[in-house]
């Protein structure tokens, strides 16, 4: 008898200790930093998707547009500042404490800020009145673009020191804001997109100085990696080997908003924005995970250990399980969703849902194109993208309208994927010889 209670215990203990198991790996895989960096972009894309909804029911497709042109703007505006520094930042800081990455990368951004602040003024006060959205319109712009370059590198800073979770309740925190400041302005019925567009400046700008000052006021980390002085020509260095990259990337995904103005209409725009926006979500998940794994990767590659083929063909299987659901999904959700006004929006559904796919690949094997220190081959990638989609844009815009568009992006971002591919495969048979 005593045999079998043990026996019994054995087996009742076992389930017990596979659930604890369980849910240790499950706890440990919730800390990863790209897990931490998906949920995060998961949340802005949720609070992107219910702004989008509160624009869409609050302004004209015209309107809408208005606010999307800002926030293009903006985004390219950003990148000039940052010069390519996102990523090489990550790869050559990694593992330093949290006061010490700020101030280095306060001091890459100080002179480019000032530049862009002097910029804005000169802009202002010389441009002709028919390009000029005025000074309080050049202002918005002017700080928005700092703040959000402020903001990217927070995140290129939190990878680096392994502050992820902190980035992520700044995210939390900026998502929370907006959101509340959105509805309030739904509420109020307010149709002037410059408010709309301050909301945003708002919502980016307090937790960011907030999360900032924390990080500066942190006592110092002993086990942390020493900050050497020639890490920041180092980074600078292998930014600007980056900035066509980041600079062609960013036009690759927000000229089309540019040229549709342009074009067609901002009427087109906002139709056009109102898939757009939700489309680009698929493909924040894969970059997240490029950018949390870049600094492993690089090691590995100094190990001999990165292994690229597995990793690419992973990213190509997620895109392929989730293409269909988001494209069928969005389809039938247009006209629920945002109204009839924009039921023209369905014809870009498809290409621009397969476009984000490629452009989610092209972020894997990008990185990992980053982490074997191959920069110049980044960066002809993403102008060889933008270039075929900015040919596109302008051949197609003008015959078949925000279809055109769609097509634009689509090809651009299977050209970068395509260059990326051959330049991975080249690195590779390269190294063998």
């Amino acid at each position: 008898m005593s045999e079998l209670r043990v026996d019994q215990q054995t087996t009742t203990a076992e389930p017990a200790s596979r659930r604890v198991n369980r849910l240790t790996w499950l706890i440990g895989h919730l800390r990863e930093p790209y897990v931490q960096l998906i949920a995060s972009q998961m949340l802005t894309g949720a609070v992107a998707f219910a702004a989008n909804i509160l624009m869409v029911r609050s302004l004209t497709p015209t309107h809408r547009g208005e606010v999307a042109l800002l926030l293009q703007v903006t985004y390219l505006a950003t990148q000039v500042l940052l010069l390519g520094t996102e990523r090489s930042f990550v790869a050559t800081y990694h593992n330093v404490a949290p006061g010490p990455a700020v101030r280095a990368y306060a001091k890459l951004l100080l002179v480019p800020c000032a530049v862009g602040l002097a910029g804005a003024v000169i802009f202002t006060a010389v441009a002709p009145h028919r390009s000029n959205p005025g000074p309080v319109i050049v202002a918005m712009l002017a700080w928005y673009t700092v703040v959000e370059a402020s903001s990217l590198a927070t995140r290129s800073i939190a990878i680096a020191v392994g502050r992820v979770r902190d980035f992520m309740m700044c995210r939390v925190i900026e998502s929370g804001l907006l959101l509340v400041m959105l509805v309030g302005l739904y509420a109020a019925h307010t149709s002037h997109p410059e408010v709309w567009f301050l909301a945003y400046l708002v919502a980016g700008a307090a937790p960011t100085i907030v999360y900032l000052a924390i990080w500066l006021r942190l006592p110092p980390d002993p086990n942390a990696a020493p900050v050497r002085h020639e890490q920041g020509r180092m980074v600078r260095r292998e930014g600007l080997s980056l900035f066509p990259a980041a600079i062609s990337n960013m036009a690759m995904l927000r000229v089309d908003r540019l040229v549709i103005p342009a074009l067609a209409s901002t009427a087109a725009l906002g139709l056009y924005t109102s898939v757009a926006t939700m489309t680009e979500l698929l493909a924040w998940p894969l970059r997240a995970f490029a950018d949390a794994r870049l600094g492993r990767w690089r090691a590995a590659h100094n190990d001999g250990t990165l292994r690229a083929t597995p990793i690419i063909l992973a990213a190509a299987v997620y895109t392929l399980v989730v293409v269909p659901f988001v494209a069928g999904g969005l389809y039938l959700l247009i006209v629920p969703v945002f109204g009839h006004q924009y039921s023209p929006a369905k014809v870009v559904v498809l290409p621009l849902v397969v476009a984000a796919g490629l452009y989610a690949i092209s972020r894997i094997t990008l990185g990992l194109l980053i982490a074997r220190g191959h920069g110049t081959l980044v960066s002809a990638a993403e102008i060889t993208g933008f270039a075929v989609s900015f040919a596109v844009y302008l051949l197609l815009i003008p015959r078949l309208g925000i279809l055109g568009a769609a097509y634009g992006s689509l090809a651009g971002y299977g050209a970068c994927l395509v260059f990326a591919l051959v330049a991975s495969r080249l690195v590779k048979d390269k190294s063998r010889v």
